[in-house]
C-alpha cells in the first residue's frame, strides 16, 4: 500500500466558536481506495484568520510531499522520524511544525485502524476503559462580579450528570502580572460558594495560563488549598519547568501542565524535575497518535495521569478519545464542543451526563457527513 494523494479542507465553524472558527482538516489517499483523516488544530491561534491558515496549509503540503506521498502508511514510526528530525537545522519541536506533525500522524493511524478494521485504541493494547470521564468549563455568569453565583452553577452542573469543571478566575489570559491579594480571595469566594453548595461532590480544576510570577503562583495554590482544588493548571509559563516545578515543592494542590508542550522530549523533563502530576497533552499538538501514546506511558512510569487537553476541532478530538480509552493512567478528559462538532460525523462524538462513550467503528471511529462538510467548506 501507498500514500498516492493529499487533500486538504477548511471549514467555518458555527457560532460560538469552541474550538476555534476554522477547522483545517487533511486527507490521505491510498492505492487502496483508504483514506485517512487527521487535523491540524487552529484553535485560538488562528481563530479569526483564516489567512494565516495558508501558511499551514503550505506546510501540510510540504511535510506530505516530502516524506509520505509514496510511503506505505502503515510504517508511521519511520515517517514520523524523518518528518521531526530530517532537517539537520530545522527540527520541529514547536507549536509550528509539530501540530502539522500531528495532523498527519493522526491520519496514518487512521489508515491502519482502516487496514485492520479496528479502532485505533485496539491497535494500542486495547479497550482499557468503557466510557470516558469529561469534563468543561464551568458556565462564567458573571462570576466576576458576582461570585457568590458559582454555587448554583455546580449545582447545575451536578443535575446534568458532571462531575468535575474547570474555572478561570484570574482573567485576562496576559499579560503575566501580579495577581492581588483581593483577587485572589475573590478566587476564594467562588470556590467556598461551590463548597457549600455542593460539598465535595464536584472536581473543580483551576485553569490558569501561565499568566503569573511564581510568586503569586505560590500565593493563590496557599490561599486556595482549604478548597481543595482538582488542579492548578499552568501556574506559571510552561518553558521554565523549573519554576513550575518550584511551585508544585510549594503546595498540595496537584499541578496540571502539558496544553502547550511538544513531543516526548519536553515531557520528559516535566516529569524527571517533578513539576506536574497531571499531563494535558494535546493529542494535536504534541506529535499526535504516536507521540501522546508515548507521552502518557511516561507518565505511568512516573504515576502521574493523563487529562488530555482539548480545544481543537472534531478529528483531533476523535484522536485524543483513542489515547484515553488504551491508556491504564486515563484521569479526564476535557471536553469542548461546538455545534459543527455534533453533526459533523456520522455518528456524532457525544458528550453527555459526565462522560464520553469511545466510538468503536475502525481507525478514528469517525466519518464525516459530506453533505454538512460541504455546507461549511471554506477551502
Amino acid at each position: 500500500m501507498k500514500v498516492t494523494d493529499l487533500k486538504t479542507i477548511v471549514v467555518e465553524a458555527e457560532k460560538p466558536y469552541i474550538g476555534g472558527k476554522y477547522f483545517l482538516f487533511l486527507e490521505l489517499l491510498t492505492d487502496e481506495g483508504i483514506v485517512g483523516i487527521g487535523e491540524r488544530i487552529a484553535g485560538s491561534s488562528y481563530s479569526n484568520r483564516l489567512s494565516d491558515l495558508k501558511s499551514q496549509v503550505n506546510l501540510i503540503e510540504e511535510f506530505v510531499g516530502q516524506f509520505v506521498i509514496g510511503q506505505n502508511p502503515l510504517n508511521i514510526e519511520l515517517i514520523w522520524d524523518k518528518m521531526y528530525g530530517t532537517h539537520h537545522d530545522l527540527r520541529h519541536p514547536s507549536l509550528y511544525g509539530t501540530p502539522v506533525i500531528s495532523a498527519i500522524d493522526m491520519a496514518l493511524w487512521d489508515i491502519a485502524g482502516k487496514v485492520a478494521n479496528q479502532p485505533i485504541y485496539n491497535l494500542l493494547g486495547g479497550q482499557y476503559h468503557e466510557k470516558l470521564r469529561a469534563y468543561a468549563y464551568m458556565p462564567s455568569v458573571d462570576l466576576d462580579k458576582y461570585p457568590e453565583k458559582a454555587g448554583d452553577v455546580a449545582v447545575q452542573l451536578l443535575e446534568e450528570g458532571n462531575s468535575a469543571c474547570k474555572i478561570d478566575p484570574f482573567m485576562p489570559l496576559h499579560p503575566i502580572r501580579d495577581i492581588s491579594l483581593a483577587q485572589i480571595e475573590h478566587a476564594g469566594k467562588i470556590f467556598e460558594s461551590i463548597r457549600n453548595a455542593v460539598g465535595n461532590r464536584l472536581e473543580v480544576g483551576i485553569g490558569t495560563h501561565g499568566q503569573m510570577p511564581t510568586y503569586s503562583a505560590i500565593r493563590v495554590a496557599n490561599y486556595l488549598e482549604p478548597y481543595h482544588p482538582f488542579w492548578f493548571e499552568e501556574p506559571v509559563m510552561p518553558e521554565n519547568i523549573d519554576e513550575m516545578a518550584r511551585v508544585a515543592a510549594h503546595t498540595s494542590i496537584p499541578i496540571a501542565t502539558g496544553e502547550r508542550l511538544v513531543t516526548k522530549y519536553e515531557f520528559a523533563q516535566v516529569l524527571k524535575k517533578q513539576a506536574a502530576q497531571i499531563i494535558q497533552l494535546d493529542v494535536g499538538q504534541c506529535g499526535g497518535i504516536t507521540e501522546a501514546k508515548k507521552i502518557a506511558s511516561m507518565a505511568e512510569a512516573h504515576y502521574a495521569m493523563i487529562a488530555p487537553h482539548m480545544y481543537c476541532g472534531p478529528v483531533a478530538a476523535a484522536a485524543a478519545i483513542q489515547i484515553d480509552t488504551c491508556s491504564p493512567n486515563f484521569l479526564i478528559q476535557e471536553a469542548n464542543q461546538g455545534p459543527l462538532h455534533k453533526k459533523i460525523f456520522k455518528e456524532p462524538l457525544v458528550f453527555e451526563n459526565g462522560f464520553i462513550v469511545p466510538p468503536t467503528g475502525p481507525g478514528l471511529g469517525v466519518e464525516f457527513d459530506e453533505d454538512v462538510l460541504n455546507a461549511h467548506l471554506v477551502s
